[in-house]
């Protein structure tokens, strides 16, 4: 029991799907085994999820953090005012849904560096409402990384099941992406991701780098980043001692994924990994913020404000965020 860690669990996006999904996380035997689950935020946003999913789970309300680690396995309540139920129009964004995520996000960050937490697992956000909330960054990642005083590099992974990517930009105009195909940002990203599978489980990562250009640029016919740079990379890595494969065509790499012949892939843009991995599992994925000191993980996908309020949301992806944080957070116990 006193060993198990404790997950912080947030609503995310209280205009969105995250509410429904955190209610039916809770319904999950695996997930209530897995970890002591603290909820964090609004009581009507708890009280709105469960009318939603149509779930009726009892809380143990704790009144502070401390609280966190006393008592038994039952899920736990923390209550904090982030965002008024009259501020919220479902299904759309708004400031005061940004606000309110970011803040119980905030008080989680303080927990877990506190040490009275283990883990964050939070539900949807979306990157609009939270900038229009006063985040001064362009992701999440990057508010947990300045929160930190984060220096080294760090980067989002996705996973599905046993295979995880990663990438060496992210929330960036497509225009911009050929300013981050460095040397230093691809053996950065692939040095990260190994030694997160490493710590992960996986006792030798197989990890491969994909091109950039089509066809893996054609020798140089189209575009020259795989012979100048990316090949260079993973050729020095090699030289550490570091088994990174590639660069292969991202139009095939997946597939060698697919067959079990990697089991992780460093990608060059946010899209060339997540139109394959969301493809490949859509209602599985999830995001974990890599390089950080704690772990925090989410549903891969987003708010889903076409289905918000209806109790159609898929809750695989959320159990298999908060599983992941849950045993990375147990790594923290040892």
């Amino acid at each position: 029991m006193i060993n198990k860690p404790v997950v912080a669990v947030t609503f995310g996006d209280a205009s969105g799907i995250g509410p429904e999904l955190v209610a039916k996380l809770l319904t999950r035997a695996g997930a209530l085994a897995a970890a002591r689950i603290l909820l964090v935020g609004d009581r009507w946003v708890w009280a709105e999820g469960q009318r939603i999913a149509n779930t009726a789970t009892a809380l143990r309300p704790i009144q502070n953090w401390d609280q966190a680690r006393q008592g038994d396995d039952t899920p736990m309540f923390l209550e904090m005012a982030t965002v008024s139920q009259t501020d919220i129009v479902p299904a759309q964004v708004t400031a005061a849904a940004g606000k309110g995520a970011r803040l119980a996000l905030s008080a989680c960050l303080d927990a877990v560096k506190r040490g009275q937490i283990d883990a964050i697992c939070f539900a949807p956000l979306n990157k609009q409402a939270m900038k229009k909330g006063g985040m001064a960054f362009e992701d999440e990642l990057h508010f947990f990384a300045d929160y930190f005083g984060v220096k080294d590099y760090f980067c989002e992974f996705n996973t599905l099941g046993t295979l995880w990517t990663s990438r060496i930009s992210s929330h960036i105009p497509l225009a911009d992406i050929p300013k981050y195909v460095t040397k230093d940002r691809i053996k950065a990203a692939a040095r990260l991701t190994y030694q997160t599978l490493k710590r992960a489980g996986f006792a030798n990562p197989r990890v491969a780098v994909a091109a950039l250009n089509p066809h893996g640029g054609d020798g140089g016919t189209c575009g020259r980043e795989e012979i100048d740079i990316i090949e260079p990379a993973a050729r020095e890595l090699n030289a550490e001692g570091l088994p990174i494969q590639g660069p292969f065509p991202a139009d095939t790499i997946f597939l060698k994924a697919r067959d079990g012949a990697l089991d992780s892939i460093v990608t060059m843009y946010h899209d060339q990994g997540q139109v394959a991995v969301k493809l490949l599992g859509f209602e599985r994925g999830v995001t974990v913020a890599g390089g950080l000191p704690a772990p925090i993980t989410t549903p891969a996908h987003g708010t889903a404000f076409d289905i918000a309020g209806q109790g159609k949301a898929n809750a695989e992806a959320m159990t298999q965020a908060f599983l992941l944080a849950a045993k990375m957070g147990a790594t923290r116990l040892t």
